[in-house]
């Protein structure tokens, strides 16, 4: 018993040192602590203040010696942007855009607090934010320290932009701002932005985005009470519109289960979120609705899709009528092909690293739509490669030095694609 103790107090002193050699190792590293400081401001939605974050950003740009500009298209609702000129201030600039809201944790869930940026034993960082995405926003800004400590000069001016509100759409953010006079002065040429972690060797990088359609259908109907059998029903009318939406999900599975090569973002997705209407349990209620999320693959006419949709609510019954929450307009993806100089350059610059690269539509949204809508190519990349996704999940985490190794890979794709 006093051996099986002596074992055990030895075990739990190694795991104690092995922590502290762990946080030791970093403890120095500047761009490990500017990381962790970024990660322990709460800029949780909803609801966030962004005080904070544009303080600290103040404070990076003062370190970096670069100019910093605070927009608010939206009062409350701060764009911050860091600039480092090029030699050639009038060509076409490099965006290098992240978000810094985050989304809701549940704290009970976490082994260490969400805004730690706790170091464990295997010096994997946990916090909320550490994968989405302020790793990225402090990737670009220590790639940069690292260039300008080096003395080297771009060709292309380079923006590092940080924004609001990305978390639920980015309406206040990114969407209303590509459309003032103060970005478009910024002369954009080529974005990056955010992409996702890879549980394998390959780095996943985005060049589309699924369009985002939520939409409402409506199914009025004869009301009465609920011990009848009446025809014309709210309730009748909503399953033939159900049916209708889940044999598409079945379609869209088989497609998917048909060849390995495909991914989730080459796939249009639906799924039946809400269904709400009604009184009380003994009425049959006037009109019942459905909400459906759905997300169209970058190959789907969306006339056809639409008109399609038209014909079910027809189908269904008189007064079946639809309203969309959110509709995304049909964006062009980003060529990765010689017609793109800024890709080839991109393209080099990984190459060059001998990294391995796995093209993908995203499966979600980011802000690169709005980016892409007003005709700006944009790539979207986070250099996380075997890591698990766990973006928006409990115990998100990076590895620290999966995070200095991005800062080094962007380091040469900014100099790459800011030069091309």
């Amino acid at each position: 018993m006093v051996l099986h103790r002596q074992k055990q107090f030895e075990a739990e002193q190694s795991a104690s040192r092995e922590r502290y050699t762990m946080a030791a190792k970093y403890a120095n590293n500047s761009a490990i602590q500017n990381f962790i400081e970024y990660l322990k401001i709460p800029s949780v939605q909803p609801d966030v203040n962004y005080d904070e974050c544009v303080n600290f950003l103040k404070k990076q740009a003062a370190s970096l010696a670069l100019p910093i500009k605070v927009y608010e298209v939206v009062p409350h609702k701060p764009i911050v942007v860091l600039k480092w000129e090029g030699i050639e201030p009038k060509l076409p600039s490099i965006l290098l855009n992240s978000h810094m809201d985050v989304v809701p944790v549940f704290e009970k869930s976490w082994t260490y607090p969400p805004f730690s940026g706790h170091i464990d034993e295997d010096g994997k960082i946990f916090a909320r934010g550490s994968q989405d995405m302020k790793c990225v926003g402090m990737q670009y800004l220590e790639a940069i320290r690292k260039l300008k400590q080096r003395g080297v000069q771009l060709q292309r001016t380079v923006y590092i932009c940080f924004v609001p509100d990305e978390e639920i759409g980015g309406h206040d953010g990114m969407k209303k701002f590509v459309h003032t006079s103060d970005f478009k002065a910024l002369n954009v040429g080529f974005a990056l932005d955010e992409g996702m972690a890879s549980p394998n060797e390959e780095f996943i990088i985005f060049n589309g985005e699924r369009s985002i359609w939520q939409i409402h259908v409506h199914c009025p109907g004869r009301p009465g009470h609920g011990s009848l059998l009446l025809p014309d029903t709210a309730g009748e009318k909503l399953r033939y519109v159900i049916n209708k939406f889940m044999d598409l999900i079945e379609q869209q599975k088989k497609i998917l289960d048909s060849d390995s090569k495909l991914t989730i973002g080459d796939v249009t997705t639906v799924n039946l979120t809400q269904i709400y209407g009604g009184v009380q349990s003994n009425v049959i209620p006037e009109k019942l609705t459905v909400v459906f999320d759905i997300r169209l693959a970058v190959t789907v006419d969306h006339n056809k899709f639409e008109s399609m949709i038209k014909q079910w609510c027809k189908e269904a019954g008189d007064g079946v009528t639809y309203e969309f929450e959110q509709f995304n307009e049909k964006v062009e993806c980003t060529k990765t092909d010689n017609t793109n100089p800024y890709w080839v350059a991109f393209k080099s610059a990984v190459d060059n690293l001998n990294l391995k690269l796995d093209r993908r539509i995203f499966p979600g949204g980011t802000d690169s739509r709005y980016v892409r809508q007003v005709g700006i190519p944009a790539i979207g990349f986070s250099p996380m490669n075997n890591t698990p996704v766990l973006l928006h999940d409990h115990d998100e985490f990076l590895e620290a030095d999966v995070f200095l190794r991005g800062i080094d890979i962007y380091e040469k794709i900014i100099a790459a694609v800011a030069n091309a």
